[in-house]
Parts: structure tokens; C-alpha cells; sequence
């Protein structure tokens, strides 16, 4: 009998710990309308797939993309510029539904190269079980239940109650349906109130602009406290308009030199990223502007060089979730590679980007709306080469990030104290490893610049005497490695002053 508790209590501690292995990782639902840069943001988030977990991968609508009922239904967009655009139409731009499964495909063609790296990428089979059709036929359509709209349903009432982001690449409608379709089945019951918090409280929409009407119209107004990150111009450091959003000085990490070593020789699965003159024309483009060098010297986004970067404009969505040590998932005002989003002050339960999300830019010395995402740009990039080459090469042939720990992520000090930073460091494929410091002024609430003096991997820190009661400092720990390409980690310090 007392073998029998004692395996018990060895049982219940492994699930426990298997269960918090497994929910330490950020959950995610991604809604995709397959556009050109939602095909190049899927790949890119296939191959970091071992960061968070995928519970879903969902094929919707927008304004810009619609597969039409197949019935000759004509359809006007609501919004604005599709309207103007393209008027009425029985389909808009469809790519078709297949892209999601050969890109999946072709994922589990690198998926045994993956784990050689991490044990934590998911199987090819994993990732085709999650994939389903929501809300397609039109922009906006919410009217009826779909496969995809069932799956984001049934997670959102499931017991898990850790976060989980929804990821909103196209339209917000399938998204919308599953929630009208919860409110449908309990509004009027006496669990109502229990299921509108439950919901509240563990989903979370990450939104790239609004690309249809279903979050004004029908989410903002009947679940107001749902959280959401709304993104509407820092991804532009991602997007088609990349080249007037990020410094010409970081040009060089999303031209063709850069992008075509990555893209033509990663196998299977980069190999379908599309970029600036590959001569691969992207499905289902009404015209196409991308795929011959002399369309791509025209281009109305600029001029472009072959295999430069087209866009990836979703890609912030997920690179939100990637644990780089910014610690940005806690409070997304504190900025990280999927940006920084501030939280309203009309809308307690909305974060934006914006004016009130700007970071000094050193380039032009403004204040610009997107450098709080352009200035990871250089780690994001090379850390995208490291990823490809993880799915060719071996672990010893392949370069993997640092590691970089402090003390203590928070500290108490006054005005004009000094403290000593000594972080340690490690790597794991044995490469040197060297430390910078920096503050990261428009994040903390106090202005002035702290005093950093900086002794190889260490760093003292005066506080300025100026520094009010209250005060908070944020100091960033940067640890990049000596590999290549080279890979970058952080710490975050907050200083906060008594």
C-alpha cells in the first residue's frame, strides 16, 4: 500500500511537471487569409514552431483576400479602400486552400533536420491536425459556423486557462463567428457571466491592422474586455512598405545578398518563400508585381533588387511570443521583437502602437512610430539565417543562441546610487559571448539617462540624482555570441527608484 502512494505521488509529480512543461510555453491560435506575406510569415513561424505551442492553424478571410460561395454572389467590400479598389466582386485575390498543407509538406521534409536542434518542434502530423477552414467565402462573413471557427470555439471554453493569442494575419471573422457562437449558446443561461469571463480572461487577439469590420462591429462591442494588441504601423518594418520604414542603414539585412542565401539554399520549405524576382508568381494575385525582375524594378513600393525581401507583415504577431529575454509577454509596453504596444487610455483592455509607442530613431534622430520594431531588425534576421540553417545542417555545423542571466531582474535604488550588473553567460556551442548595456529610455518612466560604465562583462550603473520617487529604469543586458551569423539574447533590469 505504501509502494502504491509513494508511485502515486511519483505519478501525480511528473504529470505536474510535465503539464507545466508544457504550458510554459506561450499557446497560439494563427487566422491566415494566405496573401503573398502571410505565405512568408507562415515559413518564418514554422521555423520557430518549438518557442510557443501551435493549437491552431486556421484559413480565413479579408478584405483583400475572399474565396466568393461559388454561387455568383457579388460582393462590395466595407471597407474603404478594397471598395474603391475593386468594387463588386463574386471573389477577391483567393490563393486557394492548399498553400497551408504544402507548406506544412514541406516542413516535415526539415522537420528531422529541426530536432537535431530542439526536441521541442513539432511533427509534421502534429501541425496537419490543427490546420482548418474557417469563415472564407467573403470579407466579413460571420453568418455560420465553420470547421476553423468550431476549433477556436472549443479552445477558448476548454480548462485550459493560460493565455491564448490569437493570431489575426487577415480578418478578425472566423475569430468573430467562434465568438458569436459561444454568445449564441450562453447568453442567455444562467453560465453566462462564467463564460464571458473565462473567455475574457485567456484570450488574447493579436491584431495587424483591421482587415475586415468584424472587430468593430461585433467583438469591441460585445466583449469589451477581451484583450487586444493592435499593431497598425510598426509592422510596416516588415511589410511591403520596408524600405520608407526601416533605415536605409539596416537595408542591407533585407536585401537579395542577404535574403538569397537564406531563400535558395535552406531546402524544401525556405525554397517557397517568395521574395522580389524568383519567378514564382504568388497565387491567386490578380496582377502580379513581385515575381519578374522587371516588375520588381517598377514595383509601386519602390524599386527592388532580385530575391530582396517582399513582406512579411504578420510576422510581429508571433515574433511576440519568442522568449529572447525582454520579458515583453508580462507587459507588452516593454517592447520586444514583436514591437511594443502601449496600452490605451480610453480602452483599458486594448494596447496600440503609435505615437505613444515611439522610440528615439538614431538614424534620423526623431522620434519614429516604427523603430521600436526596426531597431531589432539586425538580431531578427540573423537569427532567421541561424534558422535556416538548422534545416540542413547538423547541431555542430549550426549556430545557436547565447544564453545570458542576472541576478535579479529588479531592483530598488535611490537617487544617484551606484549598483554593480554582472551578468553571467554561456553558450552553447562554445563561441565567446560579449555584453552590452544599454537603457531603453522611452520604456521608463524616467527620461534622464542613467550613467553606464562599462568593464568588460560587467557594467556600473549610476541613477540619475534628477530621478523622481517612483521612477522606473530599464536597462537592457545584450549578449551576442562570435558565431554565424551571429545570435543575440538580452536581460532586462528595471530599475525602480524608492
Amino acid at each position: 500500500m505504501k509502494i502504491n502512494i509513494l508511485l502515486l505521488c511519483i505519478i501525480c509529480s511528473w504529470v505536474s511537471s510535465i503539464g507545466f512543461a508544457q504550458s510554459s510555453k506561450p499557446r497560439t491560435i494563427v487566422t491566415t487569409d494566405g496573401e503573398l506575406d502571410d505565405v512568408d510569415s507562415f515559413i518564418r513561424m514554422l521555423l520557430y514552431s518549438n518557442e510557443y505551442k501551435v493549437e491552431g492553424l486556421i484559413v480565413s478571410s479579408s478584405q483583400w483576400h475572399y474565396k466568393g460561395d461559388g454561387k455568383g454572389t457579388k460582393f462590395t467590400s466595407e471597407m474603404e479602400m478594397t471598395q474603391k479598389l475593386y468594387g463588386e466582386r463574386t471573389e477577391l485575390r483567393w490563393p486557394g486552400e492548399q498553400w497551408i498543407y504544402d507548406l506544412v509538406d514541406a516542413y516535415g521534409k526539415v522537420y528531422p533536420n529541426l530536432i537535431k536542434h530542439s526536441k521541442d518542434f513539432p511533427t509534421h502530423k502534429y501541425l496537419r491536425d490543427r490546420i482548418h477552414i474557417g469563415n472564407i467565402d467573403f470579407e466579413g462573413e460571420m453568418a455560420k459556423d465553420t470547421p476553423g471557427s468550431d476549433f477556436i470555439k472549443a479552445k477558448l471554453l476548454d480548462d485550459d486557462m493560460t493565455p491564448l493569442y490569437l493570431q489575426v494575419w487577415g480578418g478578425t471573422n472566423t475569430i468573430a463567428r467562434a465568438l458569436k457562437s459561444i454568445e449564441d449558446t450562453y447568453k442567455n443561461t444562467s453560465q453566462w457571466d462564467k463564460i464571458y469571463s473565462k473567455v475574457c480572461q485567456k484570450a488574447i487577439l493579436y491584431a495587424i491592422l483591421d482587415q475586415d469590420a468584424t472587430y468593430k462591429k461585433y467583438i469591441e462591442p460585445n466583449w469589451k474586455d477581451i484583450k487586444v494588441y493592435y499593431n497598425a504601423s510598426q509592422f510596416w518594418s516588415f511589410a511591403y512598405f520596408w524600405k520608407r520604414s526601416v533605415p536605409e542603414q539596416l537595408h542591407s539585412y533585407l536585401e537579395g545578398k542577404f535574403m538569397g542565401e537564406i531563400i535558395n539554399n535552406h531546402g524544401p520549405l525556405l525554397k517557397m518563400y517568395y521574395s522580389y524576382g524568383d519567378g514564382n508568381p504568388p497565387k491567386g494575385e490578380i496582377e502580379d508585381i513581385y515575381s519578374s525582375m522587371e516588375k520588381a524594378k517598377k514595383n509601386q513600393w519602390g524599386s527592388f533588387g532580385q530575391y530582396d525581401f517582399i513582406s512579411e507583415g504578420d510576422s510581429p504577431a508571433f515574433l511576440h511570443l519568442i522568449d529572447v529575454g525582454l520579458n515583453n509577454l508580462e507587459n507588452p509596453q516593454d517592447g520586444g521583437w514583436g514591437g511594443r504596444l502601449v496600452q490605451s487610455t480610453v480602452t483599458p483592455s486594448r494596447w496600440e502602437d503609435g505615437k505613444a509607442a515611439a522610440d528615439f530613431n538614431p538614424y534620423t534622430k526623431k522620434m519614429d512610430d516604427a523603430f521600436a520594431q526596426t531597431r531589432w531588425i539586425p538580431a531578427i534576421q540573423n537569427d532567421f539565417a541561424a534558422r535556416a540553417d538548422w534545416c540542413i545542417k547538423d547541431f555542430k555545423g549550426a549556430n545557436h543562441a547565447p544564453k545570458v542571466s542576472v541576478a535579479s531582474k529588479q531592483l530598488s535604488v535611490t537617487r544617484g546610487q551606484k549598483i554593480m550588473l554582472k551578468p553571467t553567460t554561456s553558450d552553447p556551442d562554445g563561441n565567446k559571448v560579449s555584453l552590452k548595456f544599454w537603457q531603453y529610455k522611452e520604456v521608463g518612466t524616467c527620461k534622464e539617462e542613467a550613467l553606464i560604465s562599462q568593464n568588460g562583462n560587467r557594467a556600473e550603473i549610476t541613477v540619475p540624482t534628477s530621478a523622481k520617487s517612483g521612477d522606473t529604469i530599464h536597462i537592457i543586458v545584450e549578449a551576442e555570441d562570435n558565431g554565424t551569423p551571429a545570435l543575440t539574447r538580452y536581460q532586462r533590469v528595471i530599475l525602480k527608484v524608492k
